[in-house]
């Protein structure tokens, strides 16, 4: 057979659920969605304004906000489709590389930058004299830069794998996005060749990540522990917290949808909402709610706001 691509459009199932609950559904991740922007975006926009927030943990924040915002761009507005139209599950074969790209891309991104970002905690905590040296403005910026590279060359890596094969038959996606183990199942050819590699680069990615964020952390006990005072001990905890939630949720959900023997669509679809649509919520919520510097920041802005109007 040879390698041509037959099928111009695929259609998305959607996320597994009963009809009836078609416009709750639509009102709670339109919500949702509206709050992940919004929260993302004041983000950006605090830490890009108070130049108390000009440090190396929150250039990193900035990058994550940019990311969490795009990253459910990518996937929620076309479930949303799907939810109050019978055609909104319709999507182009050009369109459905574009966005299976864009999730992974984003997503190794996110990955590559919890490890930075748990390595930043690492330094300030380990070496708080020697900090701002180590983290300079040029070392973040090839941080980042290096993330978001390593990111993009994962995804198309993985976009190759998926979309070089050729699909000539069904092109009913059981998923609300499309993504690479249920674009698989349509294939006209053998693909386990192709799922070994996948699961194996993805495997690679994540457990690598995960590892080198465990060892930051286990290296970040140890340095908080020898703290003399509680407050520097819990400032220090308080600080790392918030960065463990956010990663567990990240992982978690992503270790069982890929690294896991078998597929099962009705349950893959449900997992994975947990960190297409909540898990970049919970940056915004985690990072403002917890932390006095972005609350205080937020105050700050607020009260810009307010004179302005007032004048």
């Amino acid at each position: 057979m040879s390698n041509v691509t037959l099928v111009t459009t695929f259609f998305l199932s959607g996320l597994p659920h009963a009809p009836a609950l078609d416009i709750m559904l639509f009102g709670i991740f339109l919500v949702i969605y509206i709050l992940t922007v919004l929260g993302n975006l004041l983000i950006l926009i605090v830490i890009r304004v108070d130049s108390h927030l000009h440090t190396p943990m929150y250039y990193f924040l900035t990058n994550l906000s940019f990311i969490d915002m795009w990253f459910s761009t990518v996937t929620v507005p076309k479930m949303l489709m799907t939810l109050v139209s019978p055609e909104g599950g319709a999507i182009s074969f050009s369109s459905c590389v574009a966005q299976l790209y864009s999730f992974h891309f984003l997503g190794s991104t996110e990955c590559f930058l919890y490890t930075v970002m748990s390595y930043d905690r690492y330094l300030a905590i380990t070496y708080p004299l020697r900090y701002s040296s180590m983290m300079s403005g040029r070392v973040c910026a090839l941080l980042a830069a290096g993330t978001w590279l390593t990111g993009s060359l994962h995804s198309a890596v993985q976009t190759l794998l998926i979309f070089h094969l050729p699909y000539c038959g069904p092109n009913q996606i059981q998923h609300y996005f499309c993504d690479g183990p249920p674009i698989l199942k349509l294939a006209c050819a053998d693909t386990s060749a192709n799922e070994m590699i996948i699961f194996v680069s993805i495997g690679v990615v994540a457990s690598g990540c995960f590892l080198l964020i465990s060892l930051s952390y286990v290296s970040i006990v140890c340095s908080i522990l020898k703290i003399r005072t509680s407050e520097g001990r819990h400032r220090a905890f308080q600080t790392c917290a918030s960065h463990c939630i956010v990663v567990l949720c990240f992982f978690v959900p992503c270790v069982f949808i890929y690294l896991r023997p078998g597929s099962r669509d009705a349950v893959d679809g449900v997992v994975t909402v947990f960190y297409t649509v909540l898990t970049p919520l919970l940056n915004p919520v985690v990072y403002t709610l917890r932390n006095k510097e972005v609350k205080r920041a937020l105050l700050k802005l607020k009260d810009k706001v307010a004179f302005s109007q007032i004048q």
